[in-house]
C-alpha cells in the first residue's frame, strides 16, 4: 500500500507531523517500535515526571505551608506505590489519546522496528520478527533521542538509573547522587527530595543549568541549596563501584586532583540526552550526520537523500518537545506544498521545579557576546501582591530590550508560574513587540503577570511598585 508520508517515531514531533500531514490530505502512517506511543515524552519523560513534580510539590505544600495559611490538617504521609498509579494513569491517558487523534484522523499504524531500506520504503520488522515493506512518497524521520551515557558506568535501571528508572524507583532512597546538574537532574532531584531524600548533584561544570541566563541560575543555586539540595560543582563521576549493598561513587575535580568517595543508594545519570538513529539504515543510504551524530536537514527539514526529512531531537536544535512539534508541523506543510516555517528566536524553555524556571530569546551573556547594547528591566515577586497572598515571593522577571529599538530580545522568569507567564512574552517577540508594548498593555489585578508588566515598565527605568 503506497502513502504520501510515512512518519518514523510517534514522540511529540512525529504525531504531530502525522496528524498535521492528515489534515492537509496526505494519506499518512506511523511506524512506533513501542507498544504504546508518544515516545519518551508522554511515556518516560515529560508526562510522568510532572506528574511526579506536582505530586511532590503538593505533598510538601501541605507540610509547611498549610499551617501559615490556616488550614489544619495531620502530618501528610507519602504512599509511593499510589503516587506512581497516579503517574501512570496520567501516561496511559495521554498514550490513548494520541492513538484516538491517529484514528480520527484516518492514520495507518504500524507497530515494529522501521528501517528505510531504500528513498521511498519502510521495511517494519514486528516483534514475531516477520517484516513488510511500505511504499510512500516522503519519509520523515522523527525518532527522537536517547539517554547519554557515561564511560565505563553501567545503567541497570535499578541503583544506577537514567531519567527512566529514577521515575519508577520502588522506595525513597537515603542518598540519591545526581550527575549533572541540568533541566533533568534539577528536576527529578527535587522531586526525590521533597520525598524524602538526601540529594546530592555532582556537576562538571562551575555553574548549574547550562545555557539558563547566569543571573537567573546563580539565584537558583541558592534557592536549591536552602531547599536542601546539595552540590559539587566543578567535579565529575569518574566510577561506580555496585558490588556493595551502597553504591561507592568515585567523584573528582574536573581539573584534576585527589578524587574522594562517596556513598549512595542510587545514582541517576543525568548528562543530557543523544540522538536516536538506530537501525534507521542511514549509514546505508548515505544519510549526512553532523559530528553529533544529528542528522543534517535544510531549511526545509529535507536531508540529502530525496525524500527523506527529520525534525525534533534527531536534528539540530534545542531537544524541546515543543521544538519537535514546531517541526513536525511545518515539515508536513512543506511536504504538502506549503510554506512551513519555524521561528527559532522564540522558542521558550521551561525548567519545571520551585519555584520554576522559564525562558525565551536571548540571555544577557548571549548578547555580550554577540556586541548588543540592551537594557534591562527587572521586577521581584516580593514585590507582587498576588505572589505574597499565595506565599510565594522567590524570584524575579527579568527583560532584555535592545538599546536603540526597545524590541524585546529575551524575557527570563525565576519564580511560581513561570511556565505560563513565558507564553506572553513568547507572543509579544514573535509580533516583535517592545518592552514599551508590553508596558503599555493592561494586565489583570492582582496576577502574578503584573510582574512581566513591571519588569518591562522598569526596562524604561519607571517600575510602579518597586
Amino acid at each position: 500500500m503506497a502513502y504520501d508520508l510515512i512518519v518514523i517515531g510517534s514522540g511529540p514531533g512525529g504525531y504531530v507531523c502525522a496528524i498535521r500531514a492528515a489534515q492537509l490530505g496526505l494519506k499518512t502512517a506511523v511506524v512506533e517500535k513501542n507498544a504504546t506511543f508518544g515516545g519518551t515524552c508522554l511515556n518516560v519523560g515529560c508526562i510522568p515526571s510532572k506528574a511526579m513534580l506536582h505530586a511532590s510539590e503538593l505533598y510538601e505544600e501541605a507540610a509547611d505551608s498549610f499551617g501559615k495559611m490556616g488550614i489544619k490538617v495531620g502530618k501528610p504521609a507519602i504512599d509511593l506505590p499510589a503516587l506512581h498509579k497516579y503517574r501512570l494513569q496520567n501516561v496511559d491517558a495521554n498514550v490513548k489519546g494520541v492513538a484516538f487523534l491517529f484514528k480520527k484522523n484516518k492514520i495507518e499504524t504500524f507497530q515494529g522496528l522501521g528501517r528505510i531500506a531504500a528513498p521511498g520504503k519502510v521495511e517494519v520488522k514486528g516483534a514475531d520478527g516477520k517484516a513488510q515493506v511500505l511504499e510512500t512518497k516522503a519519509i520523515v524521520i522523527a525518532t527522537g533521542s536517547d539517554v547519554a551515557r557515561l564511560n565505563g558506568i553501567d545503567i541497570d535501571e535499578k541503583r544506577i538509573v537514567s531519567s527512566t528508572g529514577a521515575l519508577q524507583l520502588p522506595a525513597v532512597p537515603k542518598r540519591l547522587l545526581i550527575v549533572g546538574a541540568g533541566i533533568i537532574g534539577l528536576e527529578l532531584g527535587s522531586v526525590w527530595r521533597r520525598l524524602g531524600a538526601e540529594v546530592m548533584i555532582v556537576e562538571f561544570l562551575d555553574h548549574i543549568l547550562p545555557g539558563i541566563d547566569s543571573e537567573i541560575a546563580n539565584q537558583f543555586h541558592r534557592m536549591l541549596q536552602k531547599q536542601g539540595l546539595t552540590f559539587k560543582l566543578s567535579s565529575k563521576v569518574a566510577a561506580v563501584d555496585a558490588t556493595g549493598k551502597t553504591l561507592k561513587v568515585k567523584v573528582e575535580p574536573a581539573a584534576g586532583g585527589a578524587p574522594e568517595t562517596l556513598e549512595a543508594e542510587v545514582v541517576l545519570v543525568a548528562i543530557g540526552r543523544v540522538p536516536y538513529t538506530e537501525g534507521l539504515g542511514l549509514e546505508a543510504l548515505g544519510v549526512k550526520k553532523d559530528n553529533r551524530g544529528r542528522v543534517v536537514v535544510d531549511p526545509h527539514y529535507k536531508t540529502n537523500v530525496d525524500g527523506i526529512y527529520a525534525i525534533g531531537d534527531v536534528i539540530a536544535g534545542p531537544m524541546l518537545a515543543h521544538k519537535g512539534e514546531e517541526e513536525g508541523v511545518a515539515a508536513a506543510e512543506i511536504i504538502a506544498g506549503q510554506a512551513g516555517h519555524v521561528n527559532y528566536d522564540v522558542i521558550p524553555n521551561v525548567v519545571y521545579t520551585s519555584p520554576e524556571i522559564a525562558a525565551v530569546g536571548k540571555t544577557e551573556q548571549e548578547l555580550k557576546a554577540a556586541g548588543i547594547a540592551y537594557n534591562v528591566g527587572k521586577f521581584p515577586f516580593s514585590a507582587n501582591a498576588r505572589a505574597r497572598a499565595n506565599l510565594a515571593t522567590e524570584g524575579f522577571v527579568k527583560i532584555l530590550a535592545d538599546a536603540k529599538t526597545d524590541r524585546v530580545l529575551g524575557v527570563h522568569i525565576l519564580g511560581p508560574d513561570a511556565e505560563t507567564m513565558i507564553a506572553e512574552a513568547a507572543i509579544a517577540m514573535e509580533f516583535g513587540a517592545s518592552a514599551e508594548d508590553i508596558a503599555r498593555t493592561c494586565h489583570a489585578h492582582p496576577t502574578l503577570a503584573e510582574a512581566v508588566k513591571e519588569a518591562a515598565l522598569a526596562v524604561d527605568k519607571r517600575a510602579i511598585n518597586m
